[in-house]
Order: structure tokens, then sequence, then C-alpha cells
């Protein structure tokens, strides 16, 4: 499959239906950029007769200046295609229940009905000048002879491309290779296929449908969606170009970019064993593993798609599964150089801590090194001396935070959703003009019982040239927990930085 695949983005439609999720118009305009920043070709902006709101989303989306195509939805009704027009659209994707499940028990219509609202849906559509792509709704349960009789219709009717849509995901992978091949027989415009992931085959079945000759394919970033969602757009796109040789006008190194924008807009979060984006994608920790891959990356790791493609970085992970090789390279990164037996030492006391099921963060190294070594490694750049927060129903949570920084005194303070929050603001605020930095993960755990529950808190801090250090803090206070494991993430990172200086 030498060829070229158009990728078509349905993250703000879709992607929305996905239950729990709600996106702001700014947060809808903002994700249009970034999609049209990582080379999306058509832009599913939402189907804009279902509210005010949403006609006024997709409006503003149209009215950008985006280089992508910028697509509404609409039912086979005048007044949705009204609506789509009205926005000002490049075009307007409109379907109809094709399957004989949805079509008597939905919509009510008989097959020859159906055909005629098609038509007229693509007739009015091609009359105002706009690019139409038929979807035959649950074309996947639909009797093969009538499915291509209604896509035919379509042709004729002047329609620019079909869909073909697994609305329930249901299809074995074969499966859609084998409709989309009789389709692809029988009509003679282009094919786009859109996949749910009920049965987690999405990307599967739209890599079959590719390979049939379906020449564009629906997705969603992070496979957000309806029920368990759609076809993921980063493995569906670093499968045809990684592993099929196809080629798309996605700019892959800002796949991870945009994952963790959508993720942040829709609270829906990736697994860290999410392919190509998520946190352990390109992390080792086995020991046989991370001596591979720092002597030879291809060894362990696919090679034919490499973490700086798709905007990602590797990640050599210490706990009970670590090596000596990995150790050696964390410990070099720090600045800390070992004998052999002081080496097989830290690493007998970091499997030891990991053996109790606690996860080693680079203070954790830091600290066992000192240790055994019999010395302070480096100094604390930054020493807290206070902080406060304040908060309530009727206040904005809001942080104060004095601290030491090398010999001057610095104080800040920060609004926040929640006292964490504000806590941590501060904190960045405060010593931003020695290093940027940002909170890249937290993680609150409860070690104990009871309301007064001793709280384990785990943030990794990432500076401007996306390196990442991590640190662990416990306390019943969670707003100080966060506050010392944020600061010692930062000492560590400032400890690196001076050594990276001097490379």
């Amino acid at each position: 499959m030498n060829t070229h695949k158009t990728i078509f983005d349905t993250t703000l439609r879709d992607g929305e239906q996905t239950p729990g999720v709600s996106l702001t118009n700014e947060q809808k305009l903002k994700i249009a950029r970034q999609l049209d920043k990582l080379g999306v070709d058509v832009l599913e902006a939402g189907f804009p007769v279902s509210s005010d709101g949403e006609r006024q989303n997709v409006r503003a989306i149209a009215n950008e200046g985006l280089s992508l195509d910028v697509c509404g939805l609409a039912r086979v009704l005048t007044k949705d295609l009204d609506a789509c027009i009205d926005c000002n659209v490049d075009m307007i994707h409109t379907f109809v229940s094709t399957s004989d499940i949805q079509r008597i028990h939905t919509i009510k219509k008989s097959r020859e009905e159906v055909v005629a609202m098609a038509v007229n849906a693509v007739e009015y559509i091609k009359d105002h000048g706009v690019k139409c792509m038929f979807s035959a709704m649950d074309a996947t349960r639909t009797d093969l002879d009538y499915l291509i009789e209604v896509y035919k219709a379509v042709e004729g009717a002047g329609c620019d491309i079909i869909n073909v849509p697994d609305t329930v995901g249901i299809m074995a992978p074969s499966s859609m290779y084998q409709l989309v091949k009789n389709i692809n027989n029988e009509v003679n415009i282009p094919i786009d296929v859109h996949c749910h992931n009920d049965f987690g085959i999405a990307v599967a079945n739209s890599l079959m449908a590719a390979e049939a000759g379906a020449s564009q394919i629906q997705v969603t970033i992070n496979g957000i969606g309806e029920r368990a969602g759609n076809a993921n757009l980063a493995e569906v796109v670093m499968c045809l170009h990684s592993i099929y040789g196809a080629k798309t006008n996605i700019n892959t190194e800002y796949l991870l970019e945009t994952a963790k924008m959508v993720e942040n807009y829709t609270g829906i979060h990736m697994p860290a064993n999410t392919p190509i984006v998520g946190d352990n994608a390109f992390a080792h920790e086995s020991g046989i593993h991370t001596h591979g891959v720092l002597e030879k990356s291809d060894t362990f790791e696919p090679g034919i798609m490499t973490p700086e493609m798709v905007g990602h970085k590797r990640r050599i992970v210490i706990g009970k599964h670590a090596g000596k090789h990995a150790v050696k390279k964390s410990l070099e990164d720090m600045g800390i150089e070992t004998t052999e037996e002081q080496l097989d030492e830290i690493l007998i006391r970091i499997k030891d801590i990991a053996n109790k099921g606690k996860r080693i963060c680079d203070a954790d190294l830091h600290a066992v090194a000192s240790a055994v070594l019999g010395r302070n490694l480096g100094n604390e750049t930054i020493i807290l001396k206070e902080f406060s927060v304040m908060t309530g129903n009727l206040t904005t949570p809001t942080a104060v935070v004095r601290a030491k920084i090398g010999d001057e005194e610095a104080v800040a303070s920060n609004f926040g959703v929640g006292p964490i929050d504000a806590a941590l603001k501060a904190v960045e605020l405060m010593i931003g003009g020695y290093t940027k930095v940002k909170v890249r993960d937290f993680s609150l755990e409860a070690i104990t019982g009871g309301s007064d529950a001793l709280a384990e808190v785990t943030i990794s801090v990432e500076d401007e040239h996306g390196r990442v250090v991590s640190a662990q803090s416990a306390s019943a206070d969670i707003a100080t927990a966060s506050v010392d494991a944020l600061i010692t993430a930062i000492n560590i990172l400032l400890e690196k930085k001076k050594l990276w200086s001097m490379e």
C-alpha cells in the first residue's frame, strides 16, 4: 500500500460525543488550529443544527482561515443542510440509516424512501456549490446489494466521496477488507471509512479498509468518541507511515503535543501504555531491554518509528526490574560517578525499595546514591521557608510561597482552581526567573486510612527542553506534600541542568 491517504478528523464532533466531555468554544477553536498545524486534511467541526451554540462554533472554525477543509454534519433533512450551508463550511457530511434494524426502528422509512432522501440531500448540497460526503449509517449491518445501490445512487447525484461507517463497531478486520473491496469494485468515487472501537479493533478495521482501497480514514485524537470511541489518529497514521509505507499530510512530530492538548481539554486521561503518545510508549525498565536500548535503540524499539518522529522522548525507568546499565546511565545523567561496588550497592537498595511496592523517582535514586557514597550530592538551590493557602466556598484558592533561591529570598502568590493547583502555580511563578518548568504529571495516593490519612504525592516536572525529573513526598497535608515534591524535583532538575550546560 505505497500510496497517499487523507485523514478526516472528527474529534470536535464524534469525539465530543464521548460521555462526560463538553468543550468550550475557545477550546474547540484551539483544537481546530492545532489539527491544522498537525496537517489534518478534513476537520468535522460539529453538527450545526443541534443547537445555536454548536452552529456558532462551526461557523467560527469555518471562518478561521485554516488550510484544512472544515466539514459540518447533517441528516438528509433540508433544515440540517441549511444549517451547515449557513456556517460556510467547505464540506457537508450527510447521512441516513440504511440497515434494516435502524431503518425500520428509528427513521421508519422504506428502502426506496431512503434512496430518494439520500439523492435529494446530495443534489441539494451540490446545487449550493459545497463538497459532499454521503454516509450510509450502519453500513456494516446493511444488506450488501442494497448498500451498493444506495452508494451508486448518490454517486449519480454528484456526491464527492462516500463514507462506510462501522457504526456499532462489529466488523472483523477481514470482513471490513472484503466489504470495502466489494464497494470499491462498484463505485468510482473515493471511499472514506469511520470505525468504532467497541471490540478494540477500530484501527485494525481502518487499516484493512485502506488496504482494500479506501482513500480516506476518519479518526479522533486519542481515539475518543461515542461508547468505546473511534480509530485513534496517532495509531492509524503511524501504522500507515511506518508499517505500510503509505503517505499522509500529517506532521507526526506534533502527535504528542496534540494528544496532550485534547487530554487536557477533555479530561479523558490517556493510560500510560497508550501506543505512540502514552507516557510509557518509549519507556524501558527491564534490565535486558534497557541494556539493549542504551547500546542501540532498535534492539527493543520498532526502529521504523522513533520517539522523535512523534514528538516524544525515550525514558529509562528505574524500578524493581532495572539493571546495572540503566542505573549507571541515570546516575551519570545526574553527574554522579560510582565504583562498581558502589553501583552494585545502589542497585540492591533500589530494588529493595521497589520490591515494597514503591515507585522509584529521581529523588529516591539521588538519596540512595548519597547514602551509599557517604556524602551529600549537590546543593539545594531552592529552600522552602513557608507557604500558605487560602481557600473556601466564597474565596478563590490562593497560595503564597516564600523560599530562599541561591542567596536571595523570593516570594510569589498565585490563584488556582483548588488549593493544590494554586500552591503549585505559585512555586512555578516564584522560580520563573531561574528556570522554566511545568508540572507534567501529578498523582496522589492515600497510604493510610481515616480523615487524617497520610497522602503520597508524585510529581514530574519538565523543563523547556522536554527533560523530565520526578519526586515524591508524603504528608497528612496534601498541599504540603505537593509543594515539597515539586521543589525536590526542581532542585534535582537544576543540578542536572548544571551538568548539561557543561556538556
